[in-house]
């Protein structure tokens, strides 16, 4: 427990140093107002001054100068004794008089932009000059002596830190510093993430032996997946790039959902197609460039499961959708932005999210899942399919449009839960099945969804799709007994060459993949 001494500290002396000089007018007003000899260096030291308040420069106070192109000016046993020592500690005041070092209580730093160049310079020499290495020491040792020091490490902090002031007459509260000291670590510790995951990517180690995740908060959620669980949201960088134009507070299902249609949205042609989401599955999709005729063919497969559902738009959504859409109830709709004559549609509807994915971009993304003090990690699964990313091993080989067909619906099944199963007909799913610990019930499943709210013809193509190889006929006779004509599946099995033969014995299209795409 603090002794009474520590329960609050004077402020006398203050040392800043600043990349962000946003807002520093408030907080010199407040150090002035109570007599802080203020020690600084650079361009903050000029800010100061130029504003019409005194400082003692840096190099002045330790009488060290500035070296090696100012990299080397913070670093210095007179400004780091001023801040670690221990006030009520005898030696340590014998140490900092016979030394003629004096205490310094205030700690105003934020660091170089590191995480700024990222998003504007390629310049690896530029970046490397942007890690700070003073700045976070600064922060370090103050963070560390908190039982007698306060550090700031952003303007966000500066009302909170003229409250505790006021309230105080000049010191800092216990309970105050502490709190500064953990978020200062939380800063550090992300500021170094940031930095070691950049290095990470240029010497392309996907995978080192220490892996430290980073993120903004971005919000804290309601709950969970269920009401007794916590949950917020955190993003790499300050925003998710999606953004809510109306209706209520996004939950942690919504997010999840919304995931998981951006994440077939972005691998379909620029502009074009209909997604529907539930519990984080696609119950429908279609790519007909006629963008209405598109979302009644996503609806068309499972209207039902839809209900209450995501719809993602893979294009700017205008009146005549925004219509169409509001024509049953839905959670969540994403578009590529919203005409505004679609948003006063839409927008009648209070509770209804409207997502703008336009911002999102598709980038080589980590897919973390922790549990039990655990991370695992993964880059993601999103690349586009080409031809070349599968072999035709039937005798029968697809025209150019069903071979697009089949692409199109194992690209669909990639993104369902495995065991998946999807049928489809001109580029739209007519059936899915997912989740099922049998390959064999996933097609049964894809079947009937496909009876129940399909007529199909004798001359449709039906093309079946699976996420894994079948392991035995069964499956592949099965979709085949129900109207399907080509089938698209991984190869793998010791029984490829017997599913092969089974297909050409049937008369039907087996296109194999070259890699397997299960989703857990």
């Amino acid at each position: 427990m603090a002794d009474k001494q520590n329960m609050s500290n004077k402020i006398k002396k203050a040392i800043i140093s600043l990349s962000d000089k946003s807002d520093i007018k408030l907080i010199l007003n407040t150090l002035k107002k109570y007599k802080v000899h203020l020690i600084s260096s650079g361009g903050t030291s000029k800010e100061i001054r130029k504003l019409g308040f005194k400082c003692t420069e840096v190099s002045e106070y330790t009488n060290t100068d500035e070296i090696l192109d100012g990299r080397v000016k913070t670093l210095h046993p007179k400004l780091y004794a001023g801040i670690l020592n221990k006030r009520q500690n005898k030696s340590h005041k014998k140490e900092l008089k016979k030394n003629n070092y004096d205490e310094i209580d205030l700690v105003i730093v934020n660091f170089y932009p590191f995480e700024a160049k990222l998003k504007s310079t390629k310049n690896h020499n530029k970046l490397i000059e942007n890690i700070d290495i003073g700045g976070p020491t600064l922060v370090r040792a103050a963070a560390k002596n908190y039982n007698h020091t306060t550090v700031l490490t952003s303007p966000h902090q500066y009302k909170e830190f003229i409250l505790d002031l006021d309230k105080n007459k000049g010191s800092t509260s216990l309970a105050f510093r502490k709190k500064l000291s953990q978020e200062a670590f939380n800063l550090t510790a992300y500021y170094d993430s940031v930095i070691s995951e950049y290095l990470n990517t240029e010497n392309k180690n996907n995978f080192p032996r220490k892996k430290t995740v980073h993120g903004n908060l971005v919000e804290v959620l309601r709950y969970g997946e269920n009401p007794h669980q916590q949950s917020a949201i955190y993003s790499k960088n300050n925003s998710l790039n999606i953004f809510q134009l109306s209706g209520k507070k996004l939950s942690y299902n919504n997010y999840n959902d919304i995931y998981a249609a951006l994440n077939i949205s972005q691998t379909l042609p620029k502009n074009t197609g209909t997604v529907i989401v539930k519990h984080a599955n696609p119950c429908g999709v279609s790519v007909n460039k006629n963008k209405i005729q598109s979302y009644k063919e996503a609806l068309a497969c499972d209207p039902i499961s839809a209900f209450g559902g995501i719809v993602s738009c893979n294009f700017k959504v205008n009146k005549k959708i925004a219509s169409e859409l509001s024509k049953i109830f839905l959670e969540v709709i994403i578009g590529l932005g919203f005409e505004e004559n679609s948003l006063k549609i839409l927008k009648k509807r209070k509770n209804l999210r409207l997502i703008d994915a336009s911002k999102l971009k598709r980038n080589n993304l980590s897919n973390i899942t922790s549990n039990f003090d655990s991370l695992l990690v993964q880059n993601s699964d999103n690349k586009i399919f080409s031809k070349d990313n599968f072999k035709v091993v039937s005798k029968i080989k697809p025209s150019k449009k069903i071979f697009d067909d089949l692409i199109f619906a194992f690209n669909v099944c990639r993104n369902v839960k495995s065991n998946a199963i999807v049928l489809s007909k001109k580029s739209s799913t007519i059936g899915i099945g997912s989740g099922q610990p049998s390959r064999l019930d996933s097609c049964k499943i894809a079947i009937n969804k496909m009876k129940k709210f399909h007529k199909i013809n004798d001359e449709d193509t039906i093309i079946g799709a699976s996420d894994a190889f079948f392991p035995f006929v069964d499956g592949i006779e099965t979709l085949v007994q129900n109207g399907v004509s080509a089938i698209i599946q991984p190869s793998g099995s010791i029984r490829d060459k017997e599913i092969i033969k089974f297909a050409n014995k049937l008369g039907v299209i087996l296109v194999f993949s070259k890699t397997r795409h299960f989703k857990h």
